[in-house]
């Protein structure tokens, strides 16, 4: 009967997502025979402030947010809270900066996607493809991550195998996604960060009651980190830096990477600055900056706060630290509490998949296939393009179902390596695209490919500058190379400038 009561509610919830997405896919219909890749890509740039602020916090509240975070917070304590909270200013910073320029070049140039930006902007093919390709390969890894996240959630709190849990919620949000396109995504997306701040309330108030109120919690926390700090078998809990026999894990240098990793540098990631092609006007992104940045700090704060709070419920966990908050919904809550607040992590996990999705699949199809076709002065048959993205979008998900069945042990350095990628090959791209006139192609290719290929090789051999993220490595290989580039090669023509900077004329 307890499966019954976990399992009933995210059946409801199952089946709302997929409501709406066929809903939307119904209302669409007139609109998409006319123009399907605008529609189903961008959503017909129509989003108001409140659904472009809850698309925007989903995309960064991924499974990682509820899962592999709160969970190494349960093991370092409040440093990994600070740790975190470098996210607070991504929605105001991506919105803010990027958002209204985006929106009056894409409006320009009828774009329907970042990499048709930069095939404006820098009037290059081989740029064009070389970001579609990077998009493809790192949305799929970053998936990976949600899939298996979202598995090990479902599977741990319904009691479920692992692989039943993954091809249970991977089909829902696969479907929702490939029927209803960036509308649907955008509309449940809404209701997924909702669903999110539901769950982290419901979670909090069973570890404060559970863990015996908050004074009773703080001791506990206390006394473990003392004890780990006197036998060296721990983290000190208290500490900023989470100090385990006298070295800190966290250290200055790694706060500071985590400011450029989940700060500053998400200005590159495709999949937020393709929120500034969608929004209907310029009270909608104003009041978007203001309802994100609230949203997303009450998330990620709370969430990793949760985290910490609940070492006074839980002192010891079996396996990874992964196993942390699917155990306390599982062995903490009553069964449709339960039920209730597992839909949180889920739906971070599917409304991150969606996004991830629908922007994979528009780089595929309008990026290569639609631009090949128009290339070549052949006419483009919306209803064709149609077929293609719901296939693409079919196919994309299936590939990452597949590669979710054997998963690695944690989730949050899969999105951090993903992240790390795309912000390597597209933050300066974007950045110095948009705002310095003298960017070119030679710049962006050599930049976004030599940091990219910088930031992968040291990854994968785990060369370092002292405790720094390799992000610092991708990002300053990519800013020297970019500058190179920009000054030996060939600039773009005055057309050019004057739709990128039509105040210098």
């Amino acid at each position: 009967m307890s499966a019954f009561f976990r399992l009933a509610p995210v059946f409801v919830f199952f089946l709302v997502l997929l409501g709406m997405g066929f809903y939307v896919q119904k209302r669409s219909a007139s609109s998409r025979a006319e123009n399907y890749s605008k529609d189903y890509f961008i959503g017909g740039r129509s989003l108001g402030g409140f659904v472009l602020a809850m698309t925007l916090v989903a995309t960064y509240s991924s499974v990682s947010s509820f899962l592999s975070g709160p969970g190494v917070a349960w093991q370092k304590g409040f440093g990994w809270v600070y740790y975190a909270s470098t996210q607070v200013v991504a929605a105001f910073l991506v919105l803010g900066v990027l958002g209204k320029k985006l929106a009056v070049i894409g409006r320009r140039t009828e774009s329907v996607t970042i990499v048709d930006i930069i095939r404006q902007r820098y009037q290059s093919n081989v740029l064009a493809i070389c970001s579609a390709v990077v998009i493809i390969v790192f949305f799929t890894t970053q998936m990976l991550g949600q899939f298996i996240g979202g598995a090990q959630i479902f599977s741990a709190a319904t009691g479920l195998s692992y692989e039943a849990g993954l091809l249970f919620f991977a089909a829902v949000v696969v479907l929702y996604t490939t029927v209803g396109g960036f509308q649907a995504v955008a509309i449940t997306d809404t209701a997924c960060a909702i669903v999110m701040l539901i769950g982290m309330v419901c979670l909090g108030y069973a570890i404060l009651t559970k863990g015996g109120g908050m004074e009773q919690i703080m001791a506990t926390i206390n006394l473990a980190s003392k004890t780990a700090v006197e036998t060296g078998t721990g983290f000190d809990m208290l500490s900023p830096t989470a100090d385990s026999a006298g070295i800190p894990s966290i250290s200055v240098q790694l706060y500071i990477t985590q400011w450029m990793l989940c700060g500053v540098c998400t200005l590159g990631l495709p999949q937020s600055g393709v929120r500034c092609l969608s929004y209907r006007d310029t009270k909608s992104v104003h009041r978007a900056m203001v309802y994100g940045t609230i949203v997303v700090g009450a998330m990620m704060v709370g969430m990793h706060l949760l985290g910490v709070l609940s070492r006074g419920v839980l002192l010891e966990v079996e396996g990874s630290t992964d196993s942390v908050m699917p155990t306390l919904i599982a062995s903490y809550m009553h069964p449709l509490v339960a039920g209730i607040t597992i839909i949180g992590p889920l739906a971070a996990t599917m409304s991150t998949i969606s996004s991830l999705l629908i922007a994979g699949s528009s780089a595929i199809v309008k990026d290569i296939y639609m631009h090949a076709k128009e290339a070549k002065q052949e006419e483009v048959n919306q209803k064709t393009v149609g077929h293609i993205s719901l296939a693409v979008t079919a196919v994309m998900g299936i590939v990452a179902i597949v590669l979710s069945i054997k998963p690695p042990d944690i989730i949050v350095w899969i999105n951090l390596f993903a992240f790390g990628g795309l912000e390597t090959m597209f933050f300066w791209m974007l950045l110095l695209g948009l705002f310095w006139r003298k960017a070119n192609a030679t710049g962006a290719l050599w930049g976004g490919i030599g940091g990219l290929a910088a930031y992968c090789v040291t990854m994968a051999l785990n060369i370092k500058i002292g405790t720094f993220h390799n992000i610092l490595i991708g990002v300053g290989v990519g800013l020297i190379l970019f500058l190179l580039g920009a000054f030996v090669g060939k600039q773009n023509d005055e057309k050019v400038h004057r739709l990128f900077f039509p105040e210098k004329y």
